[in-house]
């Protein structure tokens, strides 16, 4: 789960400023690496909020 969290903080980005540029040229390319960074630190952060969670049921 870490390890797809760090995967995700680089590749999502990366993801979002393409396809930013493709739909909205290169304003929207900021704002898609943006949103993709966003997502990314929000996926970061439920998998770390998971993995508490877990741990300390035991």
């Amino acid at each position: 789960m870490a390890a797809l969290g760090c995967l995700l903080l680089m590749i999502l980005p990366i993801i979002g400023f393409l396809a930013g540029q493709l739909l909205a040229g290169m304003d929207g390319a900021w704002i898609g690496a943006a949103i993709g960074l966003v997502g990314a630190i929000g996926f970061s952060a439920v998998t770390f909020y998971a993995l508490l969670k877990a741990g300390r049921r035991r």
